[in-house]
């Protein structure tokens, strides 16, 4: 992962009216504000390419991803309040980029079929945990067009859609995602079990309009008589 994530501001600049540079901030305090992000921002780079990473499924788009990020950050710092989460503000910036616009730009978007998308991942939810284990709603996001997917989490108020994406789509730890969004433990767990009722409520909207569960219908049918024909042979 390169550390070159934004480019410094020109040398030569044109000449400004001295009103207009006396509104500017001496070059000084832009170049400590440089190196204030730089400290503080540079050390995070692992872990957010680690995030980008999960998201886009792609080396190059997560590269591209925190390249962004970073650079966006990097314009803002200003707003940033000092002594609070850097990790948690850019962790922020990301996820917007990435929700907002970024899987419209994906070079490699996932393709699953319809048919594969069976009620069990649909109705239920197995529990997710730092070892591994995902809930139904990772697959049937994984499973759905893009624009479908963007639907359904934008649906979700702010709170629900957040904690849902950390912690189904970027596979965070609870731990991480109460780090992030600098909430408590059990405000995440209590958000994403809600956040996951509403999500499965939607997509079951959406698989009745798509005709998935017809289509799942269909292959359990098949697969029946492919039973009985053979314990009929017996």
């Amino acid at each position: 992962m390169r550390a070159e994530l934004y480019d410094e501001p020109a040398a030569g600049a044109s000449v400004r009216t001295a009103e207009h540079t006396s509104q500017q901030p001496s070059a000084s305090a832009t170049a400590s504000a440089n190196t204030g992000f730089e400290e503080l921002a540079l050390p995070l780079l692992d872990q957010l390419y680690g995030g980008a990473l999960k998201m886009t499924r792609n080396p190059q788009d997560a590269e591209d991803l925190v390249q962004e990020t970073y650079l966006k950050g990097f314009q803002n710092f200003a707003k940033f309040t000092p002594g609070t989460n850097l990790k948690a503000w850019l962790y922020r910036i990301m996820t917007n980029t990435y929700i907002n616009s970024y899987r419209k730009k994906q070079r490699q978007p996932q393709q699953t079929s319809a048919d594969e998308l069976t009620d069990g991942q649909l109705y239920t939810s197995s529990e997710h945990d730092s070892a591994g284990l995902v809930s139904a709603e990772v697959e049937a996001l994984a499973a759905m067009p893009d624009a479908t997917i963007a639907a359904a989490l934008n649906d979700l108020s702010e709170d629900y859609r957040r904690v849902v994406y950390y912690s189904d789509v970027v596979g965070l730890a609870y731990k991480e995602i109460a780090e992030v969004l600098d909430i408590p433990l059990g405000t995440v767990m209590s958000r994403l079990n809600r956040g996951r009722k509403k999500l499965r409520e939607a997509l079951k909207e959406v698989a009745a309009d798509h005709g998935i569960a017809a289509a799942q219908a269909a292959v359990q049918e098949s697969a029946d008589k492919a039973a009985n024909s053979k314990e009929g042979e017996r």
